[in-house]
């Protein structure tokens, strides 16, 4: 049965109440937070409930089509992908090979729109943690609605700094309302990075368990989820010893990996948190809905099942990265160089000169009448940490017995040939694990940021040819009306 009131179908009042919150910076379109008052709005549990729902409407990329973790190339999943060694794409926009070749300016909007997006959407927060309090209604709901929203601009905060480095989000609720309120200059990094630790923490001291969310609960923020995101913070700043913490608490919630890797990404995994850490619930006739496959499969593909799914067939695995991978891996049943087409023939992409493999991942929705899916988005789940984990403890410790071992897991699933301790030194250890994220990550949103950690990124592209990165476009440039409107106040990214 798929849920009713996804988090994305707002009810109008909660619509009139966000179009009555004013922007984080003079960029951004301004708006009157006093119109909706708490005499009209915020005057029981129902409207906190709204409004805090309306928030994870950030994790789509509220008003751009595919955001977000969304499939399409407004999204941060599919421009990751595109920036590394993941995705090609078949379609003439000139915008893929931009983002292969690290092409970035200030003039790229799909670059720019996660700022856009997203610093709007914290400031709302911010607007929603004062306002929440005056309200009358059960005190352990409240505060758990409260802990959401920390979680929330937590994890859009994160997303900014990953993709823009330090950015000048609001906190504080009276200068995000005031219209007239003088720029703020970028933050620093230490600032940054503890603001998102501050939130994930005192979210994670108050949100229950995944294991104990009830079944209509599904996709908000849990204690699982805040840990995985201070795991990658912890990651992204290289705190190997915090994120060896941050794994310990999170391994014993019950997580385990699924039997088969190809179940994570299929319709019928609607709830399920054995793996998944963090998912966005999709209805294929709701905005909140998975693009993937039509933006992937192929339009001679016929599905096994009968289903019918809108096939654009535009991104594919390059072969050179396709081939990295054992011809034995599980995986690969979801990666696909051949295919069941018309009459029960076979396709062969490679055969018939394709420029990679068909990243399929995501499994069709058997009521989908369109190329919008409601097969859930997976945000973040175990394998991931483990990954993670493995990676930290070998940077801090060397490759021990505990690193091979959660790397093995995922490759036992794999059904590929594990490691035994002692195989390789520090330096092939993190090799190994640098393949194996690939293999088990990919089209996930990781690469990127794994390949800027690695001190890859940026070589990956020139080694492909590209004359136009720079050693700055680890970073996304912000928006040049962002520098312009702050009269310098906010100062662009280095090289752009």
């Amino acid at each position: 049965m798929r849920r009713k009131q996804p988090y994305n179908k707002l009810i109008p009042v909660l619509l009139a109440c966000i179009l009555g919150y004013t922007s984080c910076e003079k960029a951004l379109e301004e708006k009157t937070y006093d119109k909706f008052s708490s005499s009209t709005f915020y005057l029981n549990a129902e409207d906190v409930k709204a409004a805090v729902t309306g928030m994870y409407g950030g994790m789509l990329n509220r008003g751009h089509y595919g955001g977000g973790w969304g499939g399409a190339n407004e999204g941060w999943v599919a421009q990751s992908s595109f920036m590394t060694d993941e995705l090609v794409c078949s379609w003439g926009w000139d915008g893929w090979r931009k983002f292969n070749q690290l092409n970035f300016s200030e003039d790229f909007s799909q670059l720019l729109n996660h700022y856009n997006g997203l610093m709007p959407m914290v400031s709302e927060i911010t607007l929603n943690l004062e306002k929440i309090p005056t309200v009358k209604m059960d005190e352990t709901l409240r505060n758990r609605y409260l802990a959401e929203l920390k979680a929330l601009r937590a994890h859009y905060s994160w997303i900014l700094y990953n993709f823009y480095g330090p950015v000048p989000i609001r906190i504080d609720a009276k200068e995000a309302s005031n219209p007239a309120a003088a720029p703020i200059p970028r933050p620093d990094k230490q600032w940054m990075v503890a603001q998102i630790e501050k939130d994930y923490k005192e979210a994670l001291a108050v949100l229950p368990k995944a294991s104990e969310l009830a079944a209509a609960d599904y996709g908000r923020f849990t204690k699982d989820a805040c840990l995985m995101g201070l795991i990658k913070l912890y990651m992204h700043e290289k705190n190997w010893k915090e994120t060896i913490n941050q794994f310990n608490v999170l391994k014993t919630y019950g997580h385990d990996l699924q039997k088969n890797y190809a179940d994570i990404f299929k319709y019928s995994n609607k709830g399920n948190t054995l793996e998944v850490l963090l998912a966005i619930p999709c209805r294929f006739d709701a905005d909140n809905s998975n693009l993937w496959l039509a933006m992937c499969m192929p339009g001679n593909y016929v599905d096994p099942g009968g289903l019918s799914i809108t096939q654009w067939g535009g991104y594919k695995m390059p072969w050179k990265t396709y081939d990295r991978f054992d011809q034995n891996d599980k995986r690969l049943s979801v990666l696909l160089a051949k295919w069941p087409t018309n009459g029960g023939a076979t396709f062969d992409a490679r055969a018939n000169n394709y420029i990679g493999a068909i990243p399929m991942k995501y499994g069709p929705d058997p009521g989908a009448i369109s190329e919008t899916q409601g097969t859930d988005i997976v945000v973040w789940r175990y394998a991931d940490a483990m990954l993670l984990a493995a990676e930290a403890i070998n940077e801090d410790q060397g490759p021990v017995q505990e690193a091979y071992n959660l790397l093995n897991a995922v490759r036992t699933r794999a059904g590929v040939p594990t490691y035994t301790l002692g195989q390789f030194d520090k330096d092939a250890f993190r090799k190994k694990l640098m393949d194996e994220r690939l293999f088990e990550l990919w089209c996930e949103g990781a690469r990127r940021e794994d390949m800027i950690r690695w001190g890859t990124f940026i070589q990956r592209a020139k080694d492909e040819g590209s004359v136009f990165t720079k050693p700055g476009y680890v970073l996304h440039p912000l928006p040049r009306k962002v520098i312009n409107e702050t009269k310098g106040v906010v100062k662009q990214n280095e090289d752009y």
